[in-house]
């Protein structure tokens, strides 16, 4: 009797180990994958922030005389288009969810991108307060996002490397963690983009 007291009594503590490991790790996972989702609303954040500079930029740019018109349309369009990607701030998109998000951002940063350097110019405009306090928003804005989407990559691969080692691999498919998307250059985005100056309009 008194050996089945002790062998129960191993069980018991074998078991309960057993529950505080798997709970240990689960709470893990748990902690990682929240870190990340907190992290995409930061990234969120900050992609918003620049769209909100977006109608600032626009109305400042376009009382300057003879300006880039179509420049100033694409961005309008390409800030509408950003505002037509819903994806849930509380949770990290899935691989899908971020490529149509990357699009948007990436077509809107690109047009942004093209009004800077055709503002160069148009002296008339480069010299006002306001857009060369805008540009330095949007500048600062463009910053922000490289540090958040990094920091987001970085908190991704630890969640991502955390639920493919070993014993977890096995936990993470019963608990339904999954692989985090990652931000990644957008295709093309090593070139600069391609600016065409209508010398025919006088600044």
């Amino acid at each position: 009797m008194k050996t089945l007291l002790i062998v129960l009594g191993v069980l018991a503590a074998i078991v309960v180990a057993g529950l505080l490991y798997v709970t240990g790790v689960y709470n893990g996972l748990v902690n990682r994958s929240q870190a990340v989702d907190a992290q995409w609303a930061q990234v969120q954040n900050v992609y918003q922030r620049r769209a909100d500079l977006v109608p600032n930029l626009v109305a400042t740019v376009s009382g300057a005389a003879n300006f880039e018109k179509s420049t100033l349309t694409e961005i309008t369009e390409a800030r509408a288009s950003v505002g037509k990607v819903q994806i849930n701030p509380g949770n990290a998109p899935t691989s899908a969810q971020l490529a149509e998000f990357e699009k948007a951002q990436g077509q809107l940063g690109s047009a942004l991108s093209r009004l800077l350097v055709v503002a160069e110019n148009y002296p008339s405009l480069k010299a006002t307060s306001n857009f060369q306090t805008l540009q330095s928003q949007l500048e600062g804005a463009e910053n922000r996002i490289s540090v958040e989407r990094g920091r987001f990559n970085e908190l991704a691969r630890d969640y991502n490397s955390a639920i493919k080692r070993v014993p977890a691999v096995f936990l993470a498919g019963i608990f339904g963690f999954k692989e985090k998307a990652y931000f990644a250059a957008t295709a093309g985005a090593e070139v600069a983009p391609k600016v065409q100056f209508d010398f025919t309009k006088k600044p």
